[in-house]
């Protein structure tokens, strides 16, 4: 399996990257330029998906991030697989742009509804505590 490669985040330096790569400063709403960590508006579901600093996330959501910046080893076979997005809930991408990662969740007899999805292009991290219902953009600046 082949998992796309890992760049150093960059936090607010890369949602920058990712407003320019999308069309520029000029698609990005005056909302989102003032809140340059988010994703911008045109590109995310509003409701869907938020925002989370990384220091906010649990533990074992940190252990996950380091897995990946490694590049495993993954404790379940599912880890670093292609994550479908039939949900519809992030930003619409072609198919093997976005991979999942369990984010061990203590005491549960499987894995559990935590994961988090990277992005490849841009490098985004987004963390779900509900099984993929909703969505939050991981701020590596806070």
């Amino acid at each position: 399996m082949t998992i796309p490669p890992r760049v150093t985040r960059i936090g607010a330096l890369g949602a920058l990257m990712s407003a320019l790569l999308l069309g520029g400063a000029s698609a990005v709403p005056a909302t989102a330029q003032s809140l340059p960590t988010r994703v911008p508006a045109a590109v995310a579901p509003v409701a869907a998906v938020g925002d989370i600093c990384y220091s906010a996330l649990p533990s074992q959501a940190h252990d996950t991030l380091d897995l990946i910046d490694q590049g495993g080893p993954y404790p379940y076979p599912q880890d670093g697989t292609v994550f479908q997005n039939r949900e519809g809930v992030l930003p619409s991408q072609s198919t093997g742009y976005y991979h999942e990662f369990t984010v061990v969740t203590p005491g549960s007899p499987d894995r559990g509804a935590r994961r988090i999805i990277t992005g490849e292009r841009s490098q985004e991290d987004y963390y779900t505590s509900d099984h993929y219902a909703s969505f939050d953009l991981v701020d590596f600046g806070c």
